[in-house]
């Protein structure tokens, strides 16, 4: 892990330049690209998640280190292309119906894919048959779904259900979050879990996918 530091110090400070560079040196120097990935990339984007749950990042500074692991991860893709285990496992993402706000899935978004999940973001307003559909069709681990106001917090139910009509439910693990949405909602209507924040949404994955005491 050690070896990997000055990456791992760039991305968390949001430098993809010397991000870049650094993925540029290892690779010359011989390093694994899976290593990179892992030990670099991964575990870098689960400390800027640890550091915004616990309020010492901002969204400016995630949105920063995520850039810099794009581009990090553009330059290792070549050697990537025939390793299909770099990633952690399929997720899919959405906003409920009703609901445009994008802001918090975006940022889940990002930091589940720096931190080498395969993310297929369904967007805003999405409705409760896009959900069961994307989960048929791309048979993901995890779906995460959101939704940022009361009004709109129904159509994570009515996903549960319709996974559960279709029975497809005990395939995927669900996980939810928002502003309005607490943990005892989740238990209510069925949920696997629940993040109140992008970073701790990481954590969840994780934790749920039995990932978390790998690194």
């Amino acid at each position: 892990m050690a070896e990997y530091a000055q990456l791992r110090d760039a991305i968390v400070s949001g430098d993809a330049t010397e991000a870049v560079r650094q993925v540029e040196v290892a690779l010359k120097r011989g390093a694994a690209p899976l290593d990179l990935v892992r030990e670099g990339l991964q575990s870098s984007m689960i400390v800027v998640g640890e550091k915004f749950s616990t309020g010492e990042f901002f969204v400016p500074e995630m949105l920063f280190a995520a850039e810099a692991v794009k581009e990090a991860l553009e330059v290792l893709r070549p050697s990537l292309a025939s390793i299909e285990e770099y990633r952690l496992g399929k997720i899919v993402v959405g906003t409920v119906a009703g609901d445009i706000h994008d802001i918090g899935k975006n940022l889940v978004s990002m930091l589940l894919e720096g931190a080498g999940f395969e993310v297929i973001d369904l967007g805003t307003d999405v409705s409760s048959e896009r959900f069961v559909e994307a989960v048929r069709s791309q048979q993901p681990a995890i779906l995460a779904m959101s939704a940022l106001l009361t009004t709109t917090m129904p159509g994570i139910r009515s996903t549960i259900e319709g996974l559960e009509s279709v029975g497809i439910r005990e395939q995927v693990k669900v996980v939810v979050g928002g502003a309005p949405v607490t943990e005892h909602f989740a238990e209510q209507v069925g949920a696997d879990g629940y993040a109140p924040d992008a970073g701790a949404a990481v954590l969840l994955c994780r934790t749920l996918l039995e990932l978390a005491e790998e690194d």
